[in-house]
């Protein structure tokens, strides 16, 4: 049995070890701070993919109209309908897709024998046109593409 300082140095080392690990108040404060962290992130990740389909629509859009071009200066006119200029030649893979269909359906399209004009609704960013058949080019979520010639 151990008697005086020994005993003494024993019971404050047991002390110290019944002492480990973490309050209630630290681990909920760890949690939250978790909690916060994970909610800006996924806010952050949720921007980051409207901003890139964005960018693929306005890329889309960008082809089909060097597509409808390049068939203007084949053919001297445009086509009635906007999947006849989408040839094989112009366009293998035939008109895009929204690269989230829904709510935005497939690109807008107007085509004549003389203009054309597609749009897509933008999730993140100011188009060019308030209008998806160009008849109004002041900002808003809409971008749009018309004819050149």
């Amino acid at each position: 049995m151990l008697t005086g300082p020994h005993k003494v140095a024993i019971l404050k080392s047991m002390r110290h070890l019944s002492k480990r690990g973490f309050t209630l108040l630290e681990l909920l404060v760890v949690i939250s701070i978790i909690g916060i962290l994970v909610a800006l992130g996924a806010v952050s990740y949720t921007t980051a993919q409207q901003k890139g389909r964005d960018a693929k629509r306005r890329g889309d859009l960008k082809s089909i109209q060097s597509a409808f071009e390049q068939y203007y200066a084949e053919n001297g006119t445009y086509e009635i309908t906007c999947s006849d200029m989408a040839t094989a030649t112009t366009m293998p893979a035939g008109l895009p897709q929204d690269p989230k269909p829904s709510p935005h359906p497939v690109y807008a399209t107007s085509c004549t024998a003389s203009t054309y004009c597609i749009c897509a609704t933008l999730e993140n960013e100011t188009g060019n046109s308030s209008a998806t058949d160009c008849s109004d080019w002041t900002a808003g979520e809409v971008f749009c593409v018309a004819n050149l010639q």
